[in-house]
């Protein structure tokens, strides 16, 4: 088989990967781009871009349910989850036509598309079964691997027999569940969990770990876990399943372990939201020598590339933190070193994240528990949003903020912010941290009256109190 020559050659198009080979492109490279499924990757396709618009919805309907509160009278509150899916689907298409035009005006400038899945033959050789059949053998003296992660499957008891949903096919659904069963109690199984609740279903968790969100601190955890119970969602946690049976006419039997003993439960859906793992067989990575973990992720060095010079690897397939913004700073130090001759990292990099519950879970740094076990001294900064002039105005009230600050230096260290637009407020303590202001600086700086920002002041005045 005859082989075309690249100089650069990108394997899949999410948020690191769709940008980076129209950077080698209009540097003048000649670039291959493969895609095996639909451009942009899981966030534009089933993952961010999707979910939170339908969490959208879902919060739409629960604060229409809320109107009496605040002086506003409607009719029953129902919801049409056809036109919900539509209306996902929509913001879905329009942003992979944004990328997809991205890439027509470089098509034949040096830029070449190849829809189909690759697999390694050699270091830098690789072979594409092209959708539309046939094979192209294709080299290349620098390979970037941008082909993400996927749903883990279910494998309890009798889940080959009853139909198991995951973070994909949930968000097809036209049809409202009439009680969920999610497993996992992570941020995907938490985000569906109230989605659906404010839909209309009824929805139990169950957590095989001691509780929700183990990477969180503890009273972060339990706060989460309150305000999912007072929307009326079952949370069962250190619960761990055993098996699933079909009951026939669209309904199931979940057997759960739980510390009060084994308990049957009876629901019509089953989401899978326990883990995801990489995308990595399809690839052969054994033919080029690349090393993966024992988890089937693709090892790499701080400023991504493998054990194999000239290859390297961004985004979800190389573990760590799977976030679309994650993948988005690889593109930036990939870009910066191979295009730019910089010397970018992954070294100290802050990587904040955001949990689209309602209220929203903002995070960046360390937890008070990582803290502590650093053997750091620190100080702790917490505040209920009831305490927050805006959020009693807007009568969401729900959560804290809470900083860590390093006892010496006055930095902050880390914060969780569980509140309304807690993901926003998380930001600005970033923007702190990465000025190292000390905690002074928002202590005393003057924000906008009524704003949350304004709870920033409150927050970290609890330290001299």
């Amino acid at each position: 088989m005859t082989s075309t020559h690249y100089d650069v050659i990108v394997i899949g198009t999410s948020q690191g990967g769709r940008f980076l080979p129209i950077e080698f492109a209009r540097a003048g490279r000649k670039v291959a781009l493969i895609e095996r499924d639909h451009m942009g990757g899981v966030c534009v396709n089933v993952g961010c871009t999707p979910t939170k618009t339908m969490v959208a919805s879902a919060r739409l309907a629960y604060q229409a349910r809320r109107g009496a509160e605040y002086g506003v009278h409607t009719g029953p509150i129902s919801v049409d989850l056809q036109a919900v899916r539509q209306r996902k689907q929509g913001m879905v298409e329009g942003a992979r036509l944004n990328y997809e035009s991205r890439l027509t005006e470089l098509q034949g400038l040096g830029l070449d598309l190849l829809l189909g899945e690759a697999h390694f033959l050699a270091p830098k050789t690789l072979e594409v079964s092209l959708q539309d059949g046939g094979t192209r053998e294709i080299t290349a003296p620098l390979i970037v691997i941008d082909t993400g992660a996927r749903p883990e499957p279910l494998t309890i008891k009798g889940a080959e027999r009853v139909p198991v949903l995951n973070s994909t096919t949930i968000i097809e659904l036209d049809t409202l569940p009439e009680h969920l069963f999610i497993l996992g109690g992570g941020y995907i199984g938490l985000e569906f969990g109230q989605m659906f609740r404010r839909f209309g279903s009824q929805v139990t968790i169950i957590q095989s770990r001691p509780r929700l969100l183990m990477n969180e601190d503890e009273d972060v955890s339990k706060e989460v876990a309150k305000i999912l119970r007072e929307e009326g969602i079952t949370v069962l946690t250190g619960a761990m399943p055993q098996q699933v049976e079909s009951l026939g006419e669209g309904r199931m039997q979940l057997t759960v372990h739980t510390p009060q003993g084994e308990q049957q439960l009876i629901g019509s859906h089953l989401l899978a939201a326990t883990g995801r793992v990489p995308n990595t067989e399809a690839l052969t990575p054994e033919a080029a020598g690349i090393h993966l973990d024992q988890a089937g992720y693709i090892q790499v060095n701080e400023r991504l590339e493998t054990n194999v010079s000239g290859i390297y690897a961004l985004g979800d397939v190389k573990g760590g933190p799977a976030f679309t913004h994650v993948s988005y700073d690889d593109y930036r130090i990939l870009r910066t070193n191979l295009l730019e001759h910089g010397s970018a990292s992954t070294r100290d990099r802050l990587v904040p994240h955001t949990i689209f519950i309602d209220p929203q879970l903002g995070r960046v740094g360390l937890t008070e528990n990582e803290a502590r076990k650093q053997g750091r001294t620190i100080r702790v900064a917490k505040l209920p949003m009831n305490a927050v002039p805006r959020a009693l105005e807007t009568g969401e009230m729900r959560g804290f903020m809470k900083a860590i600050v390093d006892a010496e230096t006055q930095h902050i260290l880390g914060c969780a912010i569980l509140g309304v637009e807690g993901g926003e407020i998380m930001t600005i303590i970033q923007v702190a941290m990465m000025g190292n202001l000390p905690y002074t600086a928002l202590r005393d700086g003057i924000f906008t009256h009524p704003t949350l920002a304004e709870g920033l002041n409150s927050l970290f005045m609890t330290l001299d109190s």
